[in-house]
C-alpha cells in the first residue's frame, strides 16, 4: 500500500494550535451548534461518544463525558467502542483523510453514527487568490500557503470509500467581514489555522507581498458596505452510519412504484 504524502507538518500545526485563543474559535461554536441540531433530529441516546479534534479543551467543555482524541494520523480509538464519533474541523490537515474516516468507522459499534465537519474548497478562496496574484507580481512565483480542501462531492465520495452506510454530505458558506486582509490573517493566527504545510516557505513572507495581497483583496472582494472585505468559510458536514444488518437500505435503481410527477401533481413531459 502506498504511503500517503506528508502534506502537514505536525510540529508546526501543534505550535499554531497551541497559540490559538478561545475567543477566536467561533467556527467551532458554529459546528457545535450544527452537530447538536442534527443529533436532536436523531431519535437516539448516545452513551459512548468519541471526539477527534485539534482543540481538546473546547470540545471537552461541550461534551464532558466524551473520549477526546487527537487528530493524529493514527487515531487512539478502540474498535467498536463508540456509538457516536465526531470529527471536528481537522480533516483538512489530515495526510490521509480516507484513513481518518476508516478509523472512525471501525471505532463505531454497528449502526453507530459518524458526524464530521470540515472546511470545503471555497474556504478562504479570496485570500488564496489575493496571495497568489501578489506573489506572482512581486516575486514571479508561487508557494503553498493554504491547506488543500475538498469539494463537497469529493468529500461525500470519501464516506463511501471508507465503508459508511447511508452517506450524506452537505454544506453552507459562511461570509465573515473583516477590516482588511491583515485583520483576517491575524484572526486565522488566533484560530490556530495559519500555514502548517510541509512544503511551505520557512522564511517570513516579504512585507511588499503582503501589502500587495491586501490591496488586491480590498479591490476584488469588498464587503457589502464597500469598506470592509469579505472572507468565505465553507463548512461541509459529513454524516454516515456504521453498517448493521437491521439498518435501512436504499432501494435499487428502477424499483420505485410511484411516479414523481404524480407526487408533485404535474404533467410529465418525455424527452425527445
Amino acid at each position: 500500500m502506498d504511503t500517503p504524502p506528508n502534506i502537514t507538518d505536525r510540529t508546526a500545526l501543534t505550535r499554531n494550535r497551541n497559540r490559538a485563543e478561545p475567543d477566536a474559535l467561533f467556527l467551532h461554536d458554529v459546528v457545535a451548534d450544527e452537530f447538536q441540531e442534527r443529533l436532536n433530529e436523531v431519535n437516539r441516546t448516545f452513551t459512548n461518544i468519541a471526539i477527534v479534534t485539534g482543540f481538546p479543551d473546547f470540545w471537552a467543555a461541550k461534551y464532558p463525558d466524551a473520549t477526546i482524541v487527537s487528530d493524529e494520523d493514527t487515531l487512539a480509538l478502540d474498535v467498536e467502542a463508540f456509538d457516536l464519533v465526531l470529527h471536528t474541523l481537522a480533516l483538512h490537515w489530515a495526510n490521509d483523510p480516507v484513513g481518518q474516516l476508516v478509523q472512525c468507522r471501525r471505532a463505531l459499534k454497528p449502526d453507530g453514527l459518524f458526524l464530521a465537519a470540515c472546511f470545503g474548497g471555497q474556504t478562504l478562496n479570496e485570500l488564496r487568490t489575493a496571495l497568489a496574484e501578489a506573489e506572482i507580481i512581486v516575486s514571479g512565483g508561487l508557494s503553498p500557503r493554504i491547506a488543500p480542501m475538498g469539494e463537497i462531492r469529493d468529500l461525500g465520495g470519501l464516506l463511501q470509500r471508507a465503508g459508511f452506510a447511508l452517506p450524506v454530505a452537505d454544506g453552507i458558506p459562511l461570509n465573515v467581514s473583516y477590516a482588511n486582509a491583515f485583520h483576517l490573517m491575524h484572526d486565522l493566527r488566533k484560530m490556530g489555522e495559519t500555514n502548517a504545510l510541509t512544503d511551505r516557505i520557512k522564511t517570513p513572507t516579504p512585507r511588499n507581498v503582503m501589502t500587495e495581497a491586501a490591496t488586491i483583496y480590498a479591490d476584488n472582494f469588498p464587503a457589502e458596505d464597500g469598506v470592509r472585505i469579505t472572507a468565505t468559510f465553507e463548512i461541509i458536514t459529513l454524516t454516515g452510519w456504521a453498517p448493521a444488518e437491521n439498518q435501512q437500505k436504499p432501494l435499487r435503481p428502477g424499483s420505485a412504484t410511484t411516479r414523481l410527477a404524480d407526487a408533485l401533481g404535474t404533467d410529465e413531459t418525455p424527452l425527445k
